[in-house]
């Protein structure tokens, strides 16, 4: 049986309870323990999957199609480890779950409540597959206090006694804010979200305390003494420079001692891969600047997983990458990315921005500016072709209304391992998209080929359009080649553009698998066309 490390939030949200788990479940692989983290989330959604963008973030899509939150990339980026949708869960499915079973009458005609049933599914949850790993990590959204998560917090209570304290801990992030009118860092908020657990039955054996400025020891002392918490226990977090410095930085500040020192664990940690990766990202021989061009670049955490993909082909290509975030609607977007060295477009729904988009594809292909194209922005690419290159002036997707020319149609039904998945208009929108993993055959001496080295991969999808087949052959008398095909044949997966240098667009979403210790090619790829020649 697995040991359990809950991780609960105090103050405010943002606090990066994501990251710090992420980088907890890293220390620990450092000293060879197996780990598995998991993310409760207490809205009422089924999961993220219709959630705009802008109150969300991503969604974090896994390898067996579950939509997800965001966290779940941090997740898999730090541990290299791949998640599932056993890793994820809201109050929303929760829910669904218990009234699915009361209505087919698994609870024997009994009285269902949010105790015993509710905390009962959620701890079924936590547990499930804790046979496998030596410690599991849970990540509970939100704050102290948000009333949709008591449920939460009362299966938390209720498993910790259960456990028993050898085998479980709770960390609890939380803010001390500063003020400047008074020049210090203050704990009370810390001990007001401290109380408001104690209220639910929990105590923190761990505080994991967020500030942007120095931690005095004299404010750890008081929040030992106020949160009935060992003074080695309560540990500064303050922000670091990059991400991925962040387990070295808990390290020194003796997290994972904390968290070894309560489990009786004595190996050491070998940081040293985490540490050579800090001088790489630290010690940069170029640089090179690439454009976002997207609907949602107001918020940063909509494309959380493209932005770390730049990153990582950055650190292996030892390029500093300055990320410049261009909005699709913006009227100066042609002066803006007349200055870059490369451009990607992002994925994203609906006809907001289409037309900014495709300027920008149409620029890139005519002044040989690399580009590289995710889901929509390989839809858009096709389509830019049509109009530009086949004369085909209304070319359009059905995603954006009727159209005579579908160079995009919606996808009706799809190979999904053995089984064939079908879809409607009239379906609901939640889940029904191609999501997931799904095999692609790359056709040898394309780019694409020289670029993943390989002839068959694997690589995550989200989408419910698709570019409509029966134009291939024009196309390709104009220069453009489908390099990915799914196996059958059937669904178009790459699109290259030649001669260009680097014109490549993709229907799946590369960001989602790329890692620190092992960047996307197409990504490192991108950054090193874009590199000083």
């Amino acid at each position: 049986m697995a040991k359990f490390i809950f991780t609960t939030g105090g103050v405010s949200s943002s606090l990066g309870k994501g990251l710090a788990c992420a980088a907890l479940g890293a220390l620990l692989q450092a000293r060879g323990l197996t780990v598995r983290l998991r993310k409760l989330d207490p809205y009422l959604n089924v999961d993220p999957g219709t959630m705009n963008p802008y109150q969300h973030g991503e969604v974090f899509v896994t390898s067996d199609g579950a939509e997800a939150d965001l966290d779940l990339g941090h997740y898999e980026r730090f541990t290299n480890q791949d998640a599932t949708k056993f890793d994820s869960v809201t109050s929303g499915r929760i829910y669904s779950s218990v009234i699915a079973k009361e209505r087919r009458g698994d609870y024997l005609g009994a009285t269902v409540q949010v105790i015993p049933h509710i905390t009962d599914e959620i701890k079924a949850f936590i547990c499930n597959g804790s046979d496998d790993v030596d410690i599991i990590i849970c990540e509970v959204g939100g704050t102290v206090g948000d009333i949709e998560a008591l449920p939460f917090f009362e299966a938390m209570r209720q498993l910790r006694n259960e456990l028993g304290n050898e085998n479980s801990l709770l960390i609890h992030v939380t803010l001390l804010p500063f003020l400047a009118a008074a020049g210090e860092l203050k704990t009370k908020p810390t001990q007001h979200s401290v109380q408001a657990l104690q209220t639910l039955g929990l105590r923190p054996d761990i505080l994991l305390c967020r500030s942007e400025h120095e931690i005095p020891d004299d404010a750890k002392q008081k929040l030992a003494l106020f949160c009935n918490v060992a003074y080695e226990n309560v540990i500064r977090a303050q922000d670091a420079g990059n991400i991925y410095e962040i387990p070295t930085v808990y390290h020194k500040e003796g997290l994972d001692a904390a968290v070894a020192k309560a489990f009786k664990i004595n190996a050491a940690p070998d940081l040293k891969p985490w540490n050579d990766l800090i001088v790489k990202l630290k010690n940069p021989k170029s640089k090179v600047r690439i454009g976002i061009v997207g609907k949602y670049v107001q918020l940063k955490d909509a494309y959380k997983s493209l932005d770390q993909a730049i990153t990582h082909a950055g650190i292996a290509e030892q390029a500093e990458i300055e990320k410049i975030w261009i909005d699709a609607e913006d009227k100066k977007l042609l002066s803006k990315i007349q200055g870059v060295d490369g451009l990607i477009i992002p994925g994203g729904f609906g006809e907001r921005g289409i037309d900014g988009k495709i300027k920008a594809i149409n620029y890139a292909r005519k002044n040989n500016v690399p580009l590289l194209g995710i889901c929509l922005g390989m839809q858009l690419s096709v389509v830019e072709a049509a109009r530009t290159e086949l004369g085909m002036v209304d070319a359009s997707s059905t995603e954006f209304g009727t159209t005579n020319t579908p160079i995009v149609a919606r996808m009706t039904e799809w190979m999904s391992g053995e089984q064939k998945e079908l879809r409607g208009i009239s379906d609901d929108m939640g889940g029904t998209m191609r999501l997931g993993s799904f095999a692609c055959t790359i056709t040898e001496g394309t780019l694409a080929h020289n670029l993943y080295n390989k002839t068959q991969i694997d690589e995550r999808h989200r989408h419910r359009y698709e570019v409509n087949f029966k134009y291939r052959d024009v196309l390709e008398s104009k220069g453009y080649v489908f390099s990915g095909m799914s196996p059958d044949g059937l669904l178009p997966e790459i699109v290259e553009y030649h001669p260009h240098p680097f014109f490549i667009a993709c229907q799946f979403h590369p960001e989602l698998k790329s890692r620190p210790f092992s960047p996307h090619p197409l990504f490192t790829g991108l950054v090193r066309a874009c590199l000083p020649k």
